[in-house]
Parts: structure tokens; C-alpha cells; sequence
């Protein structure tokens, strides 16, 4: 009955990762489309705008701050080349945004308890993440041996929010209290806390959590309710 749980667990989240897969290839929040982002260059401060993306060039259209309106009259267009003779202004893009991902927990470190050492588990983990998002892209030209300028545009983002999932975990007399005499995988319940670092389109951050053993052994597991420390890999799904 535990391995079929287990399993079935593994399957919802792999079916839940590859439907995220088609969705990050869509609409990725590292790639930089057209919206709503608060914009600066050079010592400026941040202002909202609405940018259009248009191959080699920007258009930027102000916001009324007032009435959260686009001012089309009042339209600025910035160069998006990849090569410029003129050394361009660097400018930074920001925008924020609720953030829902696949997590995938690869380590947790569970500090000792009583006679159990400290342990480093891999088990697998699966669990859906919701938080608060900050994305922010920069966009500057460095000078190359020609003397003409590079594009350079870089994306850096992060994450705060909840995780909720399943697991499994090895159960051993050890963990036990010596109340068990067999060894098995036991499906576990996590819930916790995460802050997300994303570069481009890698994901990954740390994770504090806590774990629920599911089934009739939950009252001797050492673990039950006490935290760790995990990584976090992530797939971004909006």
C-alpha cells in the first residue's frame, strides 16, 4: 500500500512536469516580452512604462502614475542592437509578479536527534511552490576590439514564498526509536519555506521544512514535525 502511494505521487509529478515544460517554453519569466516594467537609466530612478520588444530597438511608452494610463504621445524608442558604434546608456528593467513553480528537492539536512547522527538524505521529493517574484533585467554595450559596442543583456530574479508536497524517506530501526524491526520507503507530507534565486533560465534556492510521515508509524519517527534543511531546484509554470 506505501509503494503504491509512492508511486502514485511520482506519477502526478512527473505528469505535472511535463505539462510545465510546454509552458516554460512558451511564456519563460527569464525571456524578456512585452509589458508592464519600472525602468531607469543611467542615475535616473525607476518609472513605470510599457515596453513593446521590436527586434532592434525598444519603444518604451510612460505610465500616468495617476491614472495607470500609457501615454502614447509622450513615446521613447531605445536601440536593442546587438552591435552599436555609439557606447549606449546601461538601463535596467524590473518587474514583479506572483510566482507558482514545480520544486524538486534533490538534499535535506536534518540535524542529529538523540543517538541519530546528522543525516544528508536524497530521496525524492516533488512539491508546488507559491510566492513573490522580482525579476529584473539589465541591458548595457561593452566595447569590443573593433571599437564598436556588444550587447550585454543579463536577467537576474528572485523568489520568496511556500512549498507543499510529497516525499519519501527512509525508515529504518534507527529513526524509530528502535519501535521497528523493518526497514521501507515512507511517504511523506513536506510543507515549508523558500527563497529562489533564478539566472537566466536556471532556478535553484534553499528551502526550511518540515516533514509528515504518512502512515501508522508517524508517532516514533524522529523526524515527525522537526526541520531541515533543503536545495531547491525549480520549473517555473506561469
Amino acid at each position: 500500500m506505501i509503494l503504491m502511494k509512492t508511486r502514485l505521487g511520482i506519477y502526478l509529478l512527473i505528469g505535472l512536469f511535463l505539462t510545465s515544460c510546454q509552458t516554460l517554453r512558451d511564456t519563460p519569466k527569464y525571456q524578456f516580452n512585452n509589458g508592464i516594467y519600472k525602468y531607469k537609466s543611467a542615475n535616473q530612478r525607476f518609472t513605470p512604462i510599457y515596453v513593446a520588444v521590436e527586434n532592434q530597438q525598444l519603444v518604451l511608452l510612460p505610465i500616468d502614475k495617476v491614472t495607470s494610463k500609457i501615454d502614447s504621445t509622450r513615446t521613447q524608442q531605445l536601440s536593442f542592437a546587438e552591435e552599436s558604434r555609439l557606447n549606449l546608456p546601461k538601463s535596467v528593467f524590473s518587474r514583479r509578479s506572483f510566482d507558482v513553480d514545480i520544486l524538486t528537492i534533490p538534499f535535506k539536512y536534518r540535524p542529529g536527534l538523540g543517538d541519530v547522527p546528522n543525516q544528508l538524505t536524497t530521496n525524492f521529493n516533488g512539491a508546488v511552490y507559491v510566492g513573490y517574484r522580482s525579476d529584473n533585467y539589465h541591458l548595457s554595450y561593452q566595447q569590443t576590439q573593433l571599437g564598436t559596442y556588444r550587447r550585454r543583456f543579463s536577467h537576474f530574479g528572485y523568489s520568496l514564498g511556500g512549498f507543499t508536497g510529497i516525499g519519501s524517506t527512509n525508515i529504518q530501526p534507527l529513526v524509530m526509536n528502535n519501535q521497528l524491526n523493518i526497514d521501507y520507503e515512507g511517504v511523506v507530507w513536506s510543507k515549508g519555506v523558500a527563497g529562489i534565486v533564478a539566472v537566466d533560465n536556471l532556478t535553484f534556492g534553499l528551502g526550511l521544512g518540515f516533514d509528515h510521515l504518512l502512515d501508522q508509524n508517524a508517532k516514533n519517527w524522529v523526524y515527525q514535525g522537526k526541520p531541515w534543511l533543503g536545495l531547491t531546484l525549480g520549473l517555473n509554470l506561469n
